[in-house]
């Protein structure tokens, strides 16, 4: 299994910088940012920044989107960060939350997200592509490598993911509803006629280390909120009664509002309707003993990265207890299989 940090984007820049630095030196693979331009600063710039400033690690967005940005626009920052840093990007994308509903937007289709991410991929990766009619390739870009990882919810796009996305982006950590989700992936590809194993997985999740739980809770609720939003728009469309885990959408029936202006922030004031088991069963939270052993029973369902969101008050201590022992204790699990 590998790991990544996820970080907000909020000033000053250099303190972001400095944990995707620590992410890197406590061994994490990946450092994964919001894209929400207008609530955080601007991801790709700081990319550059903790690029020049690491060696190994790679980066991206948790997640962007269609509509915020041209696809061509999109696919040309990460083939320029790739070239200046060797192919140290990931992509992370998804229908639009955040970055979209602010402005009074929506999320875009399913048709653009697809359509999106082939653009993006091709150009991304030195290819051309047919985009509105015209054939494109950057002359500027040879040997780029991009993955795009899909992050979803409902049905369709599970469908979709499956069908075409490098990577599945699942932001919860609930053992039954990723065990559900991941095989709906893993069906989809394999309808698709392509190997359900060359699509990899990845859990992102509030993870905070310590031993007071009221506290602990409190500052990583703002999640269940978070996720709610996406229940809310699945439920809206499918009703009560669909495929989806009722795990997953039972606990938003006392859900009221949303306010983006505090959207993935702890200590929120339109999160208190998330009751503490949501918070225990989406989250890792605990002592390094007990994020091993969901880390462990992950690995089981076929995860092959745990993200973890560090929204919170705890994120050093956090950072070294994993790079220290958490991340130790689940390599040694794999050597110990092999």
């Amino acid at each position: 299994m590998e790991f990544g940090a996820v970080l907000q984007t909020n000033p000053p820049a250099s303190r972001t910088v400095h944990l995707a630095k620590l992410a890197e030196q406590h061994g994490f693979e990946y450092v994964w940012t919001f894209d929400s331009h207008l609530l955080w600063q601007e991801p790709y710039v700081i990319y550059s920044q903790i690029l020049a400033e690491t060696h190994r690690i790679k980066v991206g967005p948790m997640v962007t989107n269609p509509a915020t940005r041209d696809w061509t626009v999109t696919a040309s920052l990460y083939a320029t960060l790739n070239e200046m840093y060797g192919n140290r990007t990931i992509c992370g994308i998804g229908r639009g939350d955040s970055a979209v509903r602010v402005t009074n937007g929506a999320p875009t289709t399913l048709k653009a997200l697809r359509e999106a991410i082939h653009v993006i991929r091709e150009l991304a990766n030195s290819r051309s592509v047919e985009y509105n009619g015209a054939q494109l390739q950057f002359p500027w870009s040879h040997g780029s490598e991009l993955e795009v990882w899909v992050a979803a919810y409902g049905p369709l796009a599970l469908k979709l993911t499956g069908e075409v996305g490098d990577g599945f982006i699942l932001q919860l950590a609930d053992l039954d509803i990723a065990e559900w989700m991941i095989k709906t992936v893993r069906d989809a590809a394999e309808k698709a006629g392509r190997d359900p194993a060359a699509v990899k997985f990845c859990v992102a999740a509030p993870m905070y280390i310590g031993d007071h739980w009221t506290h602990m809770r409190d500052q990583c609720r703002w999640f269940g909120g978070m996720v709610g939003n996406h229940v809310a728009d699945i439920v809206a469309k499918y009703g009560e009664s669909s495929s989806v885990p009722a795990a997953l959408t039972d606990y938003i029936k006392e859900r009221e509002g949303y306010d983006y202006n505090q959207h993935g922030r702890s200590g929120n004031t339109h999160a208190a309707f998330v009751p503490d088991d949501i918070v225990d069963r989406f989250c890792l939270l605990g002592s390094a003993s007990d994020h091993i052993a969901k880390l462990g029973a992950l690995k089981e369902l076929g995860v092959d990265q745990f993200a973890g969101y560090l929204q919170h008050d705890n994120k050093e201590e956090t950072l070294r207890v994993y790079g220290e022992t958490v991340m130790p204790a689940m390599r040694d699990q794999i050597v110990a299989k092999a």
